[in-house]
């Protein structure tokens, strides 16, 4: 599964589980693959690759979030399952 988000890359996301929480949009600063994370290859019957970004409106000491692209074709961030819309 290879990824359609790249560095520099615009996105926004909402955590699903979340109703009450404000769609948030962040830039991606890294696309890894679970080798370059570290992980085994039983890491490639869960995941497909590893996204970092930082949110936007970026502070003084930017928020890094990391991203997780299932096998399953979703979306994960600290578990929980996200939707992704990618801005131009």
């Amino acid at each position: 599964m290879q990824s359609e988000i790249k560095v520099g890359q615009r996105f926004k996301f909402n955590i699903l589980s979340d109703n009450t929480a404000p769609e948030r949009q962040a830039v991606v600063t890294r696309v890894n693959s679970n080798r370059e994370e570290g992980l085994g290859t039983e890491a490639d019957f869960y995941l497909a690759y590893w996204v970092e970004a930082h949110e936007l409106p970026e502070t003084e000491v930017p928020t890094t979030l990391v991203f997780q692209r299932g096998i399953d074709g979703n979306a994960y961030l600290d578990g929980h399952r996200i939707s992704i819309t990618l801005l131009k």
